[in-house]
C-alpha cells in the first residue's frame, strides 16, 4: 500500500504542477489585476481601484454589445451544431456501405486549426459568394456576408457549425451504438413507429451524449476567438466582436489590463454558471439502462 501511494504521488505530481503553474496561478494573478488600474508597462504604477473596473465594464457599451453578440451566437451554434451532429450520427449508423468514409470526411473539419478555417471560409464568403450570386442571379442571397451586419454573425455560426458538427457526431455515434438492439427490436414488435422509437427510446437513452455535446458546444461557443479573428476580426463595425475578442482587445489593444481582467473574470463566471447549470439539468434527465 505505501508503494502504491508513492507511485500515485510520483505520477500525479507533474500534472498537478503543470495545472498549478499554467492554470491556477495565472487565474489568481488575474483576479488581483482586476482590482487595479494599470497600462501594462513595466515601471508604471499599479493603482488599486477596488470594484471600479467591474462597475466600469457594466457601462461599457461595446462590451455589452459583444456580450449580446456572444449570447446570440451561442444560441444559434448550440442548436445548429447539435442538430447537425445528431443527423450525421443517425445517417452514418444507418448501415450504408460507405459510412466509415463519410464519418472520416465529416470529422475532418475539426482537425483544421481555427485560424486556417476562418481564412478558408473568408475566401469562400467573399469570392465564392459573389461568383455564385452572379452566376445564379440570386445576389440577394449569395453575396459577401462578411460585410453585412445582419449576415456576418450567421457566417460565423456556419463556420463554427461546420467545424464542430463532426466532433459532436462522433459522441452521438458512441451513444447510438450503446443502445441495445433488443430494446429497438422489442419496440418494433410492439408496433412503435420510427417517430416513437426516436422520441421515446433513442433520445432519452442519448441524454449522456447530449450532456457532453451541449457542454462542449456551450463552452466552445462562449470561448471562440481564433475563427472570430480570422473570419471577421469583429467586423463589420464590431457587429461580430464576441466576448473573448473584446477582452483581448481591451487588454492588448487598449492597454487596460485591469478592466480587461475584470471582463475576463466576469467571462469565466458566466461560462461556469451556464455550463454547470446545463450539466445539472441534462444529468437529471439521463436514463440508466
Amino acid at each position: 500500500m505505501p508503494n502504491k501511494k508513492l507511485w500515485y504521488f510520483i505520477f500525479t505530481m507533474p500534472l498537478f504542477l503543470v495545472f498549478l503553474i499554467v492554470v491556477l496561478v495565472p487565474f489568481l494573478i488575474g483576479i488581483y489585476y482586476s482590482f487595479i488600474e494599470w497600462g501594462g508597462i513595466e515601471g508604471t504604477p499599479k493603482v488599486f481601484v477596488g470594484f471600479d473596473n467591474y462597475t466600469a465594464l457594466l457601462q461599457d457599451e461595446r462590451f455589452l454589445a459583444s456580450s449580446w453578440n456572444t449570447i446570440k451566437f451561442t444560441i444559434f451554434a448550440l442548436v445548429s451544431v447539435n442538430l447537425l451532429g445528431l443527423v450525421f450520427a443517425l445517417l452514418v449508423t444507418s448501415g450504408f456501405k460507405t459510412s466509415n468514409l463519410v464519418r472520416t470526411l465529416l470529422f475532418m473539419p475539426n482537425l483544421i486549426g481555427g485560424l486556417i478555417l476562418g481564412y478558408i471560409w473568408r475566401f469562400i464568403f467573399t469570392d465564392g459568394g459573389n461568383q455564385i450570386g452572379l452566376l445564379t442571379g440570386l445576389d440577394n442571397i449569395f453575396f459577401n456576408w462578411l460585410i453585412d451586419p445582419n449576415y456576418a454573425l450567421i457566417a460565423l455560426v456556419v463556420v463554427f457549425t461546420w467545424q464542430m458538427a463532426g466532433y459532436t457526431m462522433v459522441i452521438y455515434i458512441a451513444g447510438i451504438q450503446g443502445i441495445s438492439d433488443e430494446v429497438m427490436e422489442a419496440a418494433k414488435v410492439d408496433g412503435a413507429n420510427i417517430w416513437h422509437r426516436m422520441t421515446k427510446i433513442v433520445f432519452p437513452l442519448l441524454m449522456p451524449s447530449f450532456t457532453i455535446c451541449l457542454f462542449l458546444t456551450l463552452s466552445g461557443a462562449f470561448k471562440i476567438y481564433d475563427v472570430n479573428l480570422s473570419l471577421t476580426n469583429g467586423g463589420p463595425i464590431h457587429h461580430t466582436e464576441l466576448f473573448a475578442m473584446n477582452v483581448f482587445n481591451e487588454i492588448f489593444g487598449y492597454g487596460n489590463y485591469g478592466l480587461g481582467q475584470a471582463k475576463a473574470i466576469l467571462f469565466f463566471i458566466i461560462i461556469a454558471v451556464v455550463t454547470i447549470t446545463q450539466v445539472i439539468i441534462t444529468k437529471r434527465r439521463e436514463v440508466q439502462m
